[in-house]
Parts: structure tokens; C-alpha cells; sequence
């Protein structure tokens, strides 16, 4: 008995260093736990990095139409390439190849006109529908619509460049100098996707 009241204090090092060594082992998994969660200023960097996408349906003459997610940045030349390329019945005129893509673009690809064997004459605004694309037309495609004097081609280009593209032919209204009367006279004679 006196042995043991003696010498108890000697059982109570290992089992500190028990102790000591679990709790220790505790922590380390703790530490390593916390460092496998993602801050969250990350998690909005990964967000970003899924909303910088932009979603293009590209249709007409080229290998596979459809619908494709590319990054921010891309042209209509990437969107083109990732469809397979355009067919051999396609009027290379009638999409601009270097404009930069925007979410929710159409890119039509038109059809060489039957018998058109000089397809780099046809202008890059109008394609073989003879009506004009006023997200690709040049001032003077635009000047050829009615109503639309060269100060109007500028404006509706200058808005374009600095708003983004039309998506439907009632945003020209937003452009200074078109009213209701000037877009109802060229309704007819464009094409906005």
C-alpha cells in the first residue's frame, strides 16, 4: 500500500503523455479540416468565374448548330470554330468573324446565293436575305435604310460600340435621333438577332 500511495504519481506521466498526444492529434485534425474549406472570398471567385461565360446559339451553315458556352473575350471566329467550321454552301461574308461575342448572341451563318460565285462582293452588313444586320453593318449599309442619314449611321453605331449589341429592333429607339416613325420605315429592311 505504501508502494503504491508512493509511487502513484509515476502512472499519472503516461497518462498526461496519453493525453497530451490525443488532444494534440485533436488539433492537427482540426487545423487540417479548416484548411480544406475554401475561403469565402473564393467561393465568389469560382460564381465570377461561372457567370463569365456566355451562352451563343450559332445557326445556319456550319458543321454542328447548336448552342455553346465560351468565355468572355471570344469572337464569333471561336464560336465558329467550336460548331466545326462553316459548311461549303457558307456565304463567309455574312458574319463578321473578329466581332466579340456578348451572352445571348445569334450567330447566323448564311447561304451562298444560288449562282453567286463571287461571294466576297457581298457586303458584311447584309446577307443573302438583302436586309440589313445592324449589329454588322458598316455606316454606309446603314445610311441605305430609310431615313437614316449619315449623323443617324454614327449614332446607331456609336451606341452599339458603347452599349452592346442590339438584341431586338426596339432598342434602336434608345439611340438619339430614332423615333417610332424612323424605326417602323426600316422595320422591314433589318435584322437584329
Amino acid at each position: 500500500m505504501i508502494f503504491i500511495k508512493r509511487y502513484a504519481w509515476l502512472l499519472l506521466i503516461p497518462v498526461l503523455f496519453i493525453l497530451v498526444f490525443y488532444v494534440q492529434k485533436d488539433e492537427e485534425q482540426m487545423v487540417i479540416q479548416e484548411s480544406e474549406v475554401p475561403p469565402i472570398g473564393e467561393d465568389r471567385t469560382d460564381t465570377t468565374t461561372a457567370e463569365q461565360k456566355m451562352v451563343v446559339d450559332v445557326k445556319g451553315e456550319v458543321a454542328r448548330p447548336g448552342i455553346y458556352k465560351l468565355e468572355t473575350g471570344l469572337r464569333v471566329n471561336d464560336a465558329i470554330t467550336m460548331a466545326g467550321g462553316m459548311t461549303k454552301e457558307a456565304d463567309q461574308t455574312s458574319v463578321n468573324l473578329a466581332q466579340k461575342i456578348v451572352d445571348e448572341m445569334v450567330i447566323l451563318v448564311s447561304r451562298t446565293a444560288p449562282g453567286d460565285t463571287n461571294s466576297s462582293l457581298v457586303s458584311s452588313g447584309s446577307g443573302s436575305t438583302g436586309k440589313v444586320r445592324i449589329n454588322q453593318a458598316s455606316v454606309e449599309e446603314i445610311q441605305a435604310l430609310p431615313g437614316i442619314g449619315p449623323s443617324k449611321a454614327e449614332a446607331i453605331i456609336k451606341h452599339r460600340e458603347e452599349n452592346g449589341l442590339f438584341k431586338k429592333p426596339e432598342d434602336l429607339l434608345d439611340v438619339s435621333g430614332i423615333g417610332e416613325k424612323t424605326l417602323e420605315n426600316m422595320l422591314d429592311m433589318i435584322l437584329v438577332p
